[in-house]
């Protein structure tokens, strides 16, 4: 199964359109149905993100909303000190199929 593409930097990637094939060419629906089915599964996952939902996609990872420490930062052009308020990060630990790919 390929899955690449080359950008900007000649770095081998992915995206979203690349899966929509994917989706027309495995199954044979239309390009506008893949398109809907892919949304409609990102929509799900981003929303039950932002309701603190675990996410478990066996064989693949799990993803997981956990909080973030308050910091200090620095302005890289005046050297400056910022603080870096608490927030959320999303977070992806492969299954164990993945980690058997590298």
């Amino acid at each position: 199964m390929e899955f690449q593409s080359e950008g900007a930097r000649g770095t081998i990637l992915m995206i979203k359109l690349d899966i929509i094939n994917e989706v027309v060419n495995r199954t044979g629906i239309t390009k506008t149905k893949a398109e809907m089915a892919v949304e409609t599964v990102f929509e799900t996952m981003k929303k039950a993100l932002a309701d603190g939902e675990r996410i478990e996609l066996r064989g693949f990872g799990i993803f997981n909303v956990r909080p973030r420490k308050t910091g200090i930062g620095r302005n890289p052009r005046t050297g400056a000190e910022v603080a870096i308020p608490p927030g959320k990060a999303v977070r992806f630990k492969p299954g164990k199929e993945l980690q058997q790919l590298q």
